[in-house]
């Protein structure tokens, strides 16, 4: 990271301008008589989900299960409990169940990217497949040639996920930098819980991202430190109710990925999963 905090504050602030410029919008033209749409409120544009690591301690049938009776309508499913190498007949299975639950797919990683151009094609050509909208990611620097002709080519979104101290993507602006020359397609998915890890604010952080935030993990942790425990949403460093109201400040997209993402006690997570999807949703409906 850059040392002096002056230019760090700088770079920070340009970097923040260009983000939010580069995602402005001409509205379409409309006549004197019409009248003008209804903004959408925010119970519709931000819909909450789950991201299926909270509920790894069970099988993926049982935890879809699981993931619908806590009233979520979206799941973001992680690898391990849905392989990227699932062949047709899985992905149409999975597809069958997730129907039968009323449940969607809201992402799907985090996946790594690499050199292999084929290797990372094979990625997107299963989120096509599994009616994938974003993919999130842990890409390597070399994968971004790659990344910005297969956006393009499938119109699937990248969304990078950060790991807190130490990762290559640690904080926003080393988001902002990777992907800066590259689609608009290729952006963030801000995991909270680990940019508090590295000391960041998740306000902030979202404001920074504007544009090209394409997931969220509503995750939270006791202390702005590397080592530091999990909690309930909301009982750590990130204020609930001012990040609802930052995501619909920058116009997160209804169709992003924000999941509950809560590691703690993965034998048994019901309840605390269920008192942070409460809170999350108070304060939804309060924006």
């Amino acid at each position: 990271m850059p040392s002096p905090k002056s230019s760090r504050r700088a770079f920070l602030a340009t970097a923040g301008a260009v983000a939010s410029a580069s995602v402005m919008r001409l509205a379409p033209a409309r006549g004197a008589d019409a009248p003008a749409a209804a903004a959408p409120s925010a119970v519709d544009r931000l819909n909450l989900g789950v991201q299926m690591y909270s509920l790894r301690g069970y099988k993926v049938d049982e935890a879809l299960a699981h993931a619908r009776d806590l009233g979520f309508k979206f799941v973001e499913f992680y690898p391990g409990m849905y392989p990227i190498n699932s062949d047709a007949a899985a992905i149409a299975a999975m597809k069958k169940k997730l129907d039968d639950l009323g449940l969607k797919i809201s992402a799907h990683g985090v996946n790594g990217f690499g050199a292999d151009a084929a290797a990372n094609r094979k990625v997107f050509e299963f989120a096509k497949a599994a009616g994938v909208r974003t993919l999130t990611a842990d890409p390597l620097p070399e994968s971004f040639a790659s990344l910005d002709e297969l956006v393009k080519e499938f119109d699937i979104r990248i969304a990078i996920h950060n790991h807190g101290p130490a990762h290559r993507y640690n904080k926003a602006i080393d988001v902002l930098r990777a992907i800066e020359k590259y689609d608009q397609r290729i952006g963030a998915c801000a995991d909270l819980g680990h940019f508090v890890r590295s000391g960041e604010r998740p306000v902030e952080v979202i404001r920074l991202l504007k544009g090209r935030l394409y997931g969220v993990h509503l995750k939270d942790f006791a202390d702005m430190a590397d080592k530091t425990k999990g909690v309930i949403l909301g009982e750590g460093h990130v204020s609930v109710p001012a990040v609802m109201g930052a995501l619909v400040a920058v116009d997160f997209p209804a169709d992003g990925a924000l999941s509950i993402e809560y590691e703690e006690n993965p034998k048994n997570p019901l309840d605390d999963i269920r008192r942070c999807a409460e809170i999350a949703r108070a304060a939804i409906a309060k924006v």
